[in-house]
Order: structure tokens, then sequence, then C-alpha cells
């Protein structure tokens, strides 16, 4: 993936995360996220790929990361978690499904780990529906339009300490990779 900017932009909805001046929650996360996803300008003006996802970084609420992110059709993320950062996503267009597990793995100390039945989640996300989510969240997020970009709003706090990615073959979950904020921003 290469970004299509390095500089960051102020998203035009409030980015506090409170008056208190407190970490933003997910709650609040999701509502940053989706007032930012119903700036039409903002969304409007992100280039979009016809091969690759594209994104720009934006001013988060309270000192959280947060991301306009476009997904060409056919594109995904691969499964993936935030380490210890709670967060949360908005499609702003288009429709992304969501896939996830609902298990908190261990943070450490393994590389493969079977996993139990019962624990896919999924959840489709057209144009304005979102979702929050807590540390640890395993998930994977797809366009799945064969014609379609889609494009989301993404916030997160703590910013990300890392990315674990996984590949999945049945009830398998192997840890593949962990990634530090060098390898994507």
């Amino acid at each position: 993936m290469s970004a299509p900017s390095a500089t960051s932009i102020s998203a035009s909805p409030s980015a506090s995360a409170s008056v208190s001046g407190a970490a933003p929650t997910p709650a609040q996360l999701l509502d940053f996220v989706r007032r930012t996803a119903a700036d039409s300008e903002l969304v409007s003006s992100l280039p979009l790929d016809p091969e690759g996802r594209t994104w720009v970084r934006l001013e988060g609420p309270g000192g959280s990361e947060a991301w306009l992110i476009g997904w060409p059709p056919g594109t995904g993320t691969g499964w993936h978690d935030h380490a210890e950062s709670v967060g949360a996503f908005t499609t702003a267009a288009g429709e992304l499904k969501e896939n996830s597990l609902a298990v908190r793995l261990p943070s450490e100390g393994w590389k493969t780990l079977e996993l139990a039945e019962d624990v896919d989640r999924e959840r489709t996300l057209p144009a304005g529906h979102g979702r929050a989510f807590g540390r640890h969240h395993v998930h994977e997020v797809l366009n799945e339009s064969t014609t379609e970009h889609a494009v989301s709003v993404h916030a997160y706090y703590p910013p990300l300490p890392l990315i674990r990615r996984f590949s999945r073959t049945d009830a398998l979950l192997r840890l593949e990779q962990v990634e530090q904020p060098e390898d994507w921003q």
C-alpha cells in the first residue's frame, strides 16, 4: 500500500475527546468517526487508487490516531489486531464487511492457536454505519464489491503501538507478522 500523502488533515468535526481531557473512549471515537465520515467534502478529497488502498492521516480526538482510508473493489486488510489500542471505524462511502472473533487472544507467547467453535462474527457496514471495539480486537475488513470503491474513517487510542497480522486456516489462527508504526506511517 502506498499512502497518497504523508500530511495530516484536520477533520472538520470537533476533535475534542471530552471536556475533562481524559483519553477518548471507544464511544467517543465512534462519535468522531461517524461525524467525520459525514463530511462529504473531506471524503471526496481522498485520492482513490484502482489497485491499492490509499489513506491520509487525520487529527483525531484527544491524541488519538485517525485515518481516512480508500478501498478499491476486492481489497481487504487480512486478519489483524491493534494491540492495546481501542478503536472505531465507520464506512463513509460504499460498503465494508467485517469478520471478527468473539474471543480475547493472549497478548504474547504464542504462534498458533486453535479457535473454539462459534467465535466468528460477521457484519456488513454500509455508508453511515460503524462500530467501536476494545483492546485486542481481532478482525479483517473487506470491500467485497467487484465494481465500487469504499471509503472509511478509523480512529485508535492510544495511537497504534503495533499491529499483529494473522493467517487463518479453518480453526487455526497463526501469528505471521508484527508491524511497527514506521511500517505504515
